[in-house]
């Protein structure tokens, strides 16, 4: 998803999956444990709930990211498969990502790709995650459950009342498991749609904009502003980890642009 690849250590984790090659750096471990503390403490106090542990609410967490993102650079491989370039999976303490290696079909590194082609290769991996997010949802609301997931999110996913209509999921831990399994694999997705680069939403805008005939500066000036308002937003409202993640992203997305008007793009 984000910057550049980790350097290997032998604490990684490595496996196969659909013969693509996968490596979970240890960074990633640390990072989701950060990064789901206080949503895993707000579940593990909900008054009048049940608990499964703090450090259980975690390991749980950490799983369903784990699934969750690999489904999503496995949305991006097997889309770079269909245009013939292998690519090999890493996710590290800013997400994942998957990286084209060498044409299927050439001995050429993988290159050349239309716009169009890589419109497709970025939406491929968020809408992958997102759609798994949504079985889940489709499945426990045929269950006649109510997902009070939903009340975590931001306005502009938790205005559906029947969401969080129905019976209370019983088990404690089923609870925690699809709480946690949809968090991430719809507002991760959807954020990642945004046209901030470098994410995935970015990249889409940054295709469109050359298919315009704009130019790469006019991409960064998107991002910069989608990503400014993006943070304002996460920290007027209590998601700090979203302001200062979109805050970064914008500030070096600006830095690219002074970078880019020195060299006279």
């Amino acid at each position: 998803m984000l910057l550049q690849e980790p350097a290997q250590s032998p604490y990684d984790l490595r496996f196969n999956l659909f013969d693509i090659p996968i490596r979970v750096s240890w960074t990633f471990w640390i990072a989701a444990f950060v990064f789901g503390y206080g949503l895993s403490q707000g579940l593990d106090d909900r008054p009048g709930a049940n608990s499964i542990g703090l450090l259980q609410t975690l390991l749980v967490w950490s799983a369903c990211l784990f699934v969750s993102i690999v489904i999503h650079e496995l949305g991006h491989s097997l889309a770079f498969r269909r245009y013939g370039i292998e690519s090999s999976i890493v996710l590290y303490h800013f997400g994942g990502m998957a990286i084209p290696g060498r044409s299927r079909t050439t001995d050429h590194s993988f290159g050349g790709l239309t716009p169009q082609q890589n419109i497709w290769i970025s939406l491929a991996g968020p809408l992958a995650q997102l759609g798994s997010g949504v079985l889940v949802v489709i499945a426990v609301k045929l269950a006649g459950y109510q997902l009070l997931v939903f009340n975590m999110m931001p306005w502009f996913l938790n205005f559906v009342p029947s969401f969080v209509e129905g019976n209370a999921i019983d088990s404690p831990g089923l609870f925690v498991l699809v709480t946690l399994y949809i968090f991430p694999s719809i507002l991760w997705a959807l954020l990642n749609l945004l046209p901030v680069m470098p994410l995935d939403g970015g990249q889409v805008m940054r295709s469109v904009v050359q298919l315009s005939g704009g130019n790469i500066i006019q991409a960064l000036w998107v991002s910069v502003i989608v990503a400014g308002v993006v943070g304002f937003y996460g920290f007027t409202n209590g998601q700090t980890y979203l302001g200062i993640l979109f805050l970064m992203l914008g500030w070096t997305n600006f830095q690219a642009i002074q970078q880019s008007n020195r060299m006279g793009y």
